[in-house]
Formats: structure tokens, sequence, C-alpha cells
């Protein structure tokens, strides 16, 4: 069970460079790039006072992960990925939490299970706990309220890369009721918990929720965040930045939609999808949240690939199918049914993807977000798949590299201007 407390938080803070986004109908995507991943960690002591900002890193970059090669880490992930999105559809759908009921409360106080069984753990940012700081690897998660980590006496306590936070040893530390007014950043103290991801010490929940980090933080940031993805199979690392800072000047705005029913997830409203600058013949109402909170769009951290409702996804898929049938194609890989043949080219030229969003705005995702390769042998796949219901969600590879910013006070989220 979690055990809320206060913990003082230190913020690693540094600036990240940025330059204009666009994206053409088409783009020429580099078939012989290398698939590469360390598994070695930045050095996180680069620090700059001017702006709240978290380094993302993937999970591949752990020293821990390790596989054979691109085929098996490609298999690892989707497997990760349909125990993702069954746990969302599972929340959304009242199986786990009954529809109007104190959702965040009951979350928060909730056991605290398998990450590896919900899918959790792309994405991880490393933050100061307690006073003084002590250095621990967290999950961040968009579709969550919790901020925990595992505490001393740890009863039964997954590995993680970080020694087992001490509350005996923080100075911050104050055992609270759970009717006590919260001053600070009340964060959840397991002391009994089953394998959770890679080697995180907890979970830095930043859902839409009075509970998670970001509703904490409101009055410091006034409900502003942001983030960018890094790319998979890159040294590079992401950010996580909050106040004010992280909303730019010049993005395109998309208003969210809130669904009483999982208040947790950040819902959008999608209009429509394009290939190549064709924009896909759809049902109007193909991706609206209904009155009894079923369908909509999820922007969701935790989802690798972007799920669609079959009749938009088929829709979708034979608009990408028809603009490229001069490349050869292979078969389906995983969660994939289109797939492509590359191994004898050095560059393919693809139609880029576009999303329509609600009141105009317009987002183009570049070749790398939705034909990614699959193996070490020139596979490439189209990256989308069928969702199991009517719900959509927008996944982090669809994310990546796309300055992504959320402007709770307001009800906004922004894409660009910037790409990282």
């Amino acid at each position: 069970m979690l055990l809320p407390l206060f913990f003082l938080l230190l913020l690693n803070l540094h600036l990240s460079s940025s330059y204009s986004i666009s994206f053409p109908d088409f783009q020429i995507i580099d078939v012989l790039q290398p698939l590469t991943v360390t598994g070695t960690l930045p050095d996180f002591n680069n620090t700059d006072e001017s702006k709240y900002t978290l380094r993302l890193l993937h999970r591949d970059r752990f020293p821990s992960v390790s596989y054979r090669n691109h085929h098996h880490r490609l298999h690892a992930r989707m497997r990760r990925d349909t125990d993702r999105v069954a746990a969302i559809l599972r929340r959304i759908s009242g199986k786990t939490v009954a529809a109007g009921s104190k959702y965040e409360v009951d979350d928060f106080g909730s056991d605290v299970v398998s990450g590896m069984d919900q899918g959790s753990g792309e994405y991880f940012v490393r933050i100061g706990v307690g006073s003084p700081p002590r250095d621990q690897y967290m999950v961040i998660d968009s579709g969550s309220d919790m901020v925990w980590v595992q505490c001393q006496p740890c009863k039964l306590c997954y590995k993680q890369s970080d020694p087992v936070f001490d509350p005996a040893k923080s100075g911050s530390y104050t055992g609270v009721s759970c009717g006590t007014v919260i001053r600070n950043v009340a964060m959840g103290c397991g002391h009994r918990n089953r394998g959770m991801f890679v080697g995180a010490a907890g979970l830095l929940g930043i859902g839409g929720g009075s509970m998670s980090f970001v509703g904490q933080l409101t009055g410091q940031t006034g409900g502003a965040f942001g983030y960018c993805l890094v790319s998979r199979g890159t040294d590079s690392t992401g950010s996580l930045v909050f106040g004010r800072e992280a909303l730019p000047v010049g993005a395109s705005w998309v208003p969210l939609v809130r669904n009483p029913r999982a208040p947790s997830f950040y819902y959008v409203g999608l209009k429509g999808l394009g290939v190549g600058g064709v924009r896909i013949p759809l049902p109007d109402d193909v991706f609206d949240l209904t009155e009894t909170g079923d369908g909509g769009v999820v922007m969701d951290t935790g989802t690798a690939v972007t799920r669609l409702p079959t009749a938009a996804y088929a829709a979708f898929r034979d608009g990408f199918k028809s603009q490229t049938a001069n490349l050869p194609r292979a078969s389906g890989v995983s969660i994939f049914d289109t797939c492509y043949d590359l191994s004898g080219f050095v560059s393919v030229r693809v139609p880029t993807v576009s999303f329509y969003f609600t009141e105009g705005p317009v987002l183009t995702l570049p070749a790398r977000n939705f034909l990614m390769p699959v193996d070490d042998s020139g596979t490439y796949c189209f990256a989308f798949a069928a969702s199991p219901t009517g719900l959509s969600i927008i996944g982090n590879i669809q994310q990546e590299g796309i300055q992504v910013s959320f402007d709770g006070a307001n009800g906004f989220v922004g894409f660009g201007p910037n790409v990282c």
C-alpha cells in the first residue's frame, strides 16, 4: 500500500535549444541509418536555473536493459505496449474504477502493481527526493496521478538502480493523514511492491488530476508543463519542463477535452487524418468522445504506437499503401500489418502523415515518427495499429522530437513550433 507523505523535490535544471518545425507532404527516409542504443546513462549534472527542467531518457538507455538484437527489442516493446493499452482500456471502461466514483483518491491509495503488467516505464527522469536530496530514477506517466517511490523498510521491493529511499534519513519526511491540506508535494512511499520499471525507484505521474505532480505544482507553475520525447535508438535526452516557459509563442494550440470517467488522461479533439497532404475520407464522429465517456482521443507518454478505431485505421493504412505502391512489401511483424522490405535501398521517398485537430491545427509527422525499422535487415513497418474499441491513443513514437506543451489553466495542448 502507499502511505502519503511530504518530500522536497530537487529538479535538475538546464536549457535546451530549438529551431523551426516544418515537414512537407513527402520526405526522404535514410534506410541505412544505424540502429544504435548505447546502454549508458547520461550526465545529469549540467544545470541552469533559468527554468524548471527534468531531462528525459528512454528505457533502452539503461545498462540493465539488454536485447539480443533490434528484432528482440521491438517485440519486447510491443508486448509492453499491448499491456499498456489493455490497462488504459480497463481504467476507462470502469472495470477497475467504476464510473462516477472518486477516481483520483482511489487511485492514489491503491496497491502498487507491476509496471510491466501495465506496460509502463518508457521514459525516465532523474529527480532528487528528500532533504538532503537523494537522486532517483522515476518513470513519467501522463495517464497517472500517482507520485511515489520505493521506501525502506522494504518488505517486498523490486530491484532498482539507486539505493532504496530511506525516509528516516530525510529531514523533510512527515507522515500525514488522508485529510491533510497539501502544502508541498505529497508522495506515496511504497513498502510492498512488485516488479517495476527496469531500474526506476517509482513513478512521477503527470496526469490531469489534482494529486499528480503537475496538479500539486499548480500554484507555482499555473498547471503548465511541456515535454520533448527523445527519439528511440539515439544517445540524446529529451526534456520535461514545468512552468509558463513551457508554453512557447507560435505553437499550434488544440483544446483539451475532459472525460469525467477518466480525469487523469489528456483528451484532444481530432477531426481527421491525412497522407501525403491528402485528407482521408472518414465519418465525422469517428474520433468523438461520447456523453457516456466512450471513444475520444488520448495523448499518452506510456503507449508507444498510436491506436485508431478499426474503420479509421483501415482507411488511413490503405491511403498510405496506395501512395507507397512502388515499395516492395514484407510480411507483418508483431502488431504491424503494413511492412516494407527496404533492404535493397539506400533511401526512399515516402508520404508524410497528418493529424487534423479541432479548430484547425494540422500536425504533420516526419517519416521517422511513423515508418520504423523492426529488424536489422531493412524491414520497416507503418507504426499505427487498430484499437480494440472506439478509443484512440496518440502514442509516444508519433510524439518523438516534437515540442508538446500543456496549458492546464486554460485547457489547451500545443504542438511546436520547435523540434527537439
